[in-house]
């Protein structure tokens, strides 16, 4: 299997599409459906209604959502589909002064879930019908005026960049799908609501956020919430998110699962992102671009404080690496370069795509970080897949509840004390030998007269590691290792290297998966 016949789309286009219609019939004893005082207008809405719609519906079978796509949107070419736009004079809040604007997403092209989109308007239930007349379609056909069109999710905007201008800083589409982004910022890593099964050899499935109720925000408050109504084969959940837009765009998580069935394998807290091309990995590659990626690195803050830097790469072959834990202090999918030159991409501009950090809020018990590196051929693929995996199985009639806080940064708001990874470069060094060159960078490498006091301590699981050498590197006030792994006849090793002084050591732990 190589990078050009993997068929990457099996595994991710289904982070945007529906799950399968399940094939489990509602029981007959089965009680109604969630209270419709959830969508009925006037009706007091509370985020225990949601809990309780989420309840009640997995007390049934898993019935897809009926598809009401008008007749040739589910085809549309992606331009012709981002053409259509929310017609501005429709926009939610606009003028009310509430520092927030809200916009309605259409159904189309690969988002063929209606997803069922309500106010929450001083406690009580606004229904948005679902009506074409919101949207204007530009190059696609206008919809029939007397039959409903779909919503596809919602598009939050603020005053992140200027004061007079309203702009997306998040966004709810596709599955369970969320993205946002920071001052100055544009689109990248993505989060998701809940991941199941990722990287099972029967395949993933995919829940769905069917219902959203946005909050209207009182002027001045610097937040809006939204709610989520969940729904899979296996599993519902209630979720409910704070935005708070600015410098550091923050979004508060919580969320209670109700499952239908046992779930061995679940991923709380998942990020999907994309990386195809680095000075750590430029195999086949022949590209006036530098480097291409929406995330260069996986950072772990681990229940023992131990700081981890896990380089990204776009193997051969599917990789999932593992790292055991227990209440994870944080962890997340980080963009560290931020230098246009490595990029050299003024289309795409990954130099300015956010950092996504996850701070689990609470007692996450045991479980493992998993870190999933899909091979792909082209920079479209999110082929990255990030999250935590409690130990425990989730059983059926019992819930389960997480919190946690995501920042959608430059840099996060925790990071080491020590000093941290700044490049990571490979290449040749003779027949199967590998030449690795790592520079790290702050305060504690910063100064060249203490540069003979620091020792790079490194292994490898097999094969060995030769000529290791560091020293100053006052291009960036910082130090670099240079050396050799030479693995023999081994395809797979797993590095680790800390910098060291006077026996403790000064910089975080950098981890490498080495495959041939």
């Amino acid at each position: 299997m190589n990078r050009r016949s993997f068929v990457t789309g099996a595994l991710i286009a289904p982070l945007i599409s529906a799950a399968a219609r399940a094939q489990d019939a509602p029981r007959p004893d089965a009680p109604p459906p969630p209270p419709p005082d959830l969508y009925a207008e006037g009706a007091p809405f509370s985020r225990e209604a949601v809990d309780d719609a989420a309840r009640r519906l997995a007390t049934r079978g898993f019935e897809a959502p009926g598809n009401i796509l008008p007749s040739g949107f589910a085809e549309l070419p992606q331009d012709v589909f981002r053409s259509i736009r929310m017609r501005e004079d429709r926009t939610l809040w606009r003028g009310e002064n509430r520092g927030f604007a809200l916009d309605l997403l259409p159904g189309g092209f690969i988002y063929r879930q209606p997803v069922r989109v309500s106010l929450v308007e001083d406690g009580k239930v606004r229904p948005l019908a679902n009506d074409p007349s919101w949207f204007d379609f530009g190059r696609a056909p206008t919809p029939p005026a007397d039959k409903p069109f779909p919503f596809s999710g919602v598009s939050v905007k603020a005053p992140t960049d200027r004061a007079e201008e309203l702009r997306e800083f998040a966004l709810f589409q596709g599955a369970t799908i969320f993205r946002a982004l920071a001052r100055g910022q544009i689109l990248g890593t993505s989060a998701r609501g809940l991941a199941i099964d990722t990287g099972e050899p029967d395949g993933e499935e995919f829940p769905l956020f069917r219902s959203l109720w946005v909050e209207r925000p009182n002027p001045g408050a610097g937040s809006v919430v939204v709610h989520a109504l969940l729904d899979s084969r296996r599993v519902t959940g209630s979720y409910r998110f704070t935005l708070r837009p600015g410098e550091i765009t923050v979004i508060d998580v919580e969320f209670t699962l109700f499952p239908r069935e046992e779930l061995r394998h679940v991923g709380v807290a998942p990020m999907t992102s994309m990386y195809f091309f680095g000075p750590n990995d430029r195999v086949g590659v022949d590209d006036v671009r530098g480097e291409t990626h929406r995330a260069d690195g996986l950072q772990i803050w681990n229940g023992g404080g131990e700081w981890v830097w896990r380089p990204l790469t776009n193997p051969s072959e599917l990789q999932i690496s593992v790292f055991g834990d227990r209440n994870p202090r944080g962890f997340g999918l980080l963009q560290r370069q931020r230098a246009f030159p490595s990029y050299n991409d003024l289309n795409r501009r990954y130099d300015r795509m956010p950092s996504v950090w996850v701070e689990p809020i609470g007692d996450w018990d045991e479980g493992q970080f998993q870190l999933l590196e899909i091979p792909t051929d082209a920079d479209v693929n999110e082929n990255i897949v990030a999250y935590w995996r409690p130990k425990a199985p989730l059983k059926p009639g019992e819930q389960f509840s997480r919190a946690y806080r995501l920042h959608w940064c430059w840099s996060p708001p925790d990071r080491p004390s020590g000093a941290v990874t700044v490049s990571t470069v490979t290449g040749s060094a003779g027949g199967r030998r590998r030449r690795f060159v790592v520079d790290f960078a702050g305060d504690a490498v910063a100064d060249p007269n203490r540069a003979g006091a620091i020792r790079p301590m490194t292994a490898t699981s097999v094969g060995q590691i030769r000529d290791v050498v560091g020293r100053p590197n006052p291009e960036i006030k910082g130090y670099r290792v240079t050396f050799d792994l030479d693995p023999g006849n081994e395809d797979l090793c797993e590095l680790r290297m800390v910098l060291e002084a006077d026996g403790k050591p000064i910089s975080e732990t950098w981890l490498y998966r080495w495959t041939a």
